[in-house]
């Protein structure tokens, strides 16, 4: 039989525990401490719950300009079919193991999200033909024209890589 007192549980004159409690005070603390950590947890609750509701629109109006694009990226036209089967400018073809694909705001998307839409994009493939990197266009990439769509045009063409403008070369 366990006869001890447990910490924090003293015995009564009757040798039952008593309260847990008993004989302690809660600190004491000043008006201006109180009043402090109120503020301070009404200004950090106010801002979480303001973050969490600020109207959509006033979000998506945080547009993406143009991104960099590799100059072996090519424009086409995608279409998702049951991924990893994809239709590019009309052509049967396939997305690679782990391939990424950007949406409009360079945010990845799963390819069966995109599932029968057409879609402009930028893309890049594997050595195996495959679409590795997919971009989805937005409306400012789309103004910037030309942008080859073969590798035999990429080649002909120069590339400015820092203004993301692609020239003819008029001596080829």
């Amino acid at each position: 039989m366990y006869r001890c007192a447990l910490p924090g549980h003293p015995i009564d004159q009757n040798g039952q525990r008593g309260d847990p409690h008993h004989g302690l005070r809660a600190p004491r603390r000043g008006v201006a401490a109180v009043a402090t950590s109120l503020a301070v947890l009404t200004a950090t609750v106010g801002a979480t719950i303001g973050a969490a509701l600020l109207p959509q629109a006033a979000q998506a109006q945080a547009t993406i300009g143009h991104r960099f694009f590799p100059a072996k990226a090519l424009r086409g036209t995608l279409v998702v079919g049951v991924p990893p089967e994809v239709t590019l400018n009309g052509k049967d073809a396939r997305l690679a193991p782990g391939a990424r694909i950007k949406d409009a705001n360079d945010m990845v998307a799963l390819s069966a999200t995109l599932s029968g839409q057409k879609l402009v994009v930028h893309y890049t493939t594997d050595l195996n033909g495959l679409l590795m990197d997919v971009w989805v266009l937005n409306s400012v990439e789309l103004e910037n024209k030309p942008w080859p769509t073969t590798l035999k045009e990429a080649s002909e063409w120069s590339f400015d890589a820092a203004n993301q403008k692609w020239t003819k070369s008029s001596w080829w």
